[in-house]
């Protein structure tokens, strides 16, 4: 093949082309428990997240909530996957090797996402939230009804497996995806660019700018107990008692429990199966959606 303009574009639309198929057939799940919240700066400030505003009765003045009670930031980082496709190569029509690399590229785009929500979430235990404390903790600071600090916790304790039961119907879910530039495909491929002088290689990458951060911790719950009818209902019955300062229910109810690969066969019996105990009605089938995360393992 000779190496010209015309060639060189015809090659960099097969590449993109490429790539975009592996993005669009990648397997993705972070959406369902992260909201996407677009950025246009190099970080976005979340103090609003100490406050979960209600209907209130009006007696006097208005009471206005405001949105800088804690400073709780997610600030934007910078992602890249760059190929090199040899001159070589090019010149000898050899390019079927490189498809599924784009492919691949395509999919990776796609899986990023859940790389780093999943891990924040396995993480939650060590990484803080909004108020300071470590997303799942025993001591969360909230007022009761008489103003005083008390500690809630979203922590079932434990030292095994990580489970997570999530509330994920409200409008702000228990992470956040925060994207300020899509992965965007660039290439490289001037026969007078100095890698292809120096070392004969084009270059094709992608590049883009986001970052993962936590949500409310009220709307999850993670444990490393055993994972059964106990453990389960004890992790309902924290979210479900949820309250916000000064003793306002919050009225959470769980939808999604989330599992590793590990623990996907008790998560089933336990929210899948009819009977339980021989025979006896499994009072809590069907009460949540079960999510088994590769990412997880």
């Amino acid at each position: 093949m000779i190496i010209n303009s015309a060639n060189l574009d015809a090659i960099r639309v097969g590449f993109s082309t490429s790539f975009r198929r592996g993005l669009g057939q990648a397997t993705s799940m972070y959406s369902r428990v992260a909201t996407t919240v677009p950025s246009s700066t190099k970080d976005n400030a979340y103090g609003w997240l100490g406050k979960m505003p209600n209907m209130r009765e009006w007696v006097g003045p208005r009471h206005v909530h405001g949105i800088s009670e804690h400073d709780y930031r997610i600030k934007n980082k910078s992602f890249e996957l760059t190929i090199s496709v040899d001159r070589d190569d090019i010149r000898d029509d050899n390019l079927g090797v490189y498809e599924p690399m784009f492919v691949e590229m395509g999919e990776s785009v796609t899986a990023h996402p859940d790389l780093l929500v999943w891990n924040l979430l396995k993480n939650g235990w060590s990484t803080p939230c909004y108020d300071g404390q470590n997303f799942f903790d025993t001591d969360h600071p909230v007022l009761n009804e008489n103003g005083a600090v008390v500690s809630v916790s979203n922590d079932g304790g434990g030292a095994g497996t990580p489970w997570f039961l999530l509330c994920t119907k409200r409008a702000l879910k228990p992470l956040i995806y925060q994207e300020r530039e899509k992965a965007q495909f660039v290439a490289k491929d001037n026969p007078r660019d100095e890698r292809v002088f120096m070392n004969k290689e084009f270059v094709y990458g992608v590049d883009g700018r986001w970052n993962v951060g936590f949500g409310y911790w009220q709307m999850a719950f993670g444990s490393r107990q055993t994972l059964n009818e106990a453990n389960y209902e004890a992790a309902r019955a924290a979210i479900t008692g949820m309250k916000g300062d000064h003793g306002r229910a919050l009225g959470l109810a769980p939808d999604l429990l989330v599992v590793p690969p590990t623990l996907e066969g008790a998560g089933r019996e336990l929210l899948k199966s009819a009977l339980v105990n021989g025979g006896e009605t499994n009072k809590w089938a069907n009460s949540a959606e079960l999510l088994m995360v590769p990412w997880l393992a």
